[in-house]
């Protein structure tokens, strides 16, 4: 009778994922106020890690609140719900080869402490998009932050429910004064740095 090994014995392992795509998987997990620019970047980000044969994913409430979270609201017991959930996610996807790029308010640093722990801190990188309030404000695309001026949503990110600061981000982007491509270009050195590193 042939031997069955145990399971674990015939998965393919992380580091057969990253040599078979030619690259290191990682997170790199976006935080900023609503109308910062996250998500624009993190778009932005794919295509051009693509565009040089790297392989990502982003994860943003598009793909996420639409499927996986869609029975979760807007509470601080909610949202850290939905961070949890996707700091797993996030998770298989590094374990898969993947650059996986995450774009999310997650406001408070307890919340993204918690997304550090289950990622692991070896793989989680934290960009902070850091742009005024009064900015995304002007920008309020969605016409979010009208609704919570008028009292329409409650416990809106910046307005009456806090957003903590990140104090040592990986890496800082102020979107103020600065282009899309610029900004774009910023984490796109700091993510291609940490391929090659993995190359040598």
């Amino acid at each position: 009778m042939d031997h069955i090994h145990p399971i674990h014995e015939k998965m393919l392992s992380r580091s057969d994922r990253e040599k078979a795509l030619h690259q290191k998987s990682m997170v790199l997990w976006f935080t900023g106020l609503s109308g910062s620019g996250k998500s624009t970047i993190a778009v932005a980000l794919e295509r051009e890690l693509f565009s040089r044969g790297l392989i990502a994913q982003v994860l943003d409430g598009d793909n996420i609140r639409n499927g996986i979270n869609k029975n979760l609201g807007f509470s601080l017991e909610d949202r850290r719900e939905n961070i949890r959930r996707i700091a797993e996610v996030a998770k298989l996807y590094v374990q898969s080869g993947l650059i996986t790029i995450c774009s999310f308010i997650s406001p408070t640093k307890e919340i993204r402490a918690m997304a550090r722990e289950i990622i692991g801190p070896e793989d989680f990188n934290e960009v902070f998009i850091d742009t005024p309030l009064e900015i995304c404000e002007q920008r309020d695309v969605k016409g979010l932050y009208k609704k919570a001026r008028a009292g329409e949503i409650k416990g809106f990110t910046g307005i009456d429910s806090p957003f903590e600061r990140p104090e040592e981000p990986q890496l800082t982007i102020l979107t103020e004064n600065q282009m899309l491509e610029d900004s774009v270009q910023r984490v796109l050195e700091f993510t291609l740095e940490k391929v090659r590193n993995f190359h040598n």
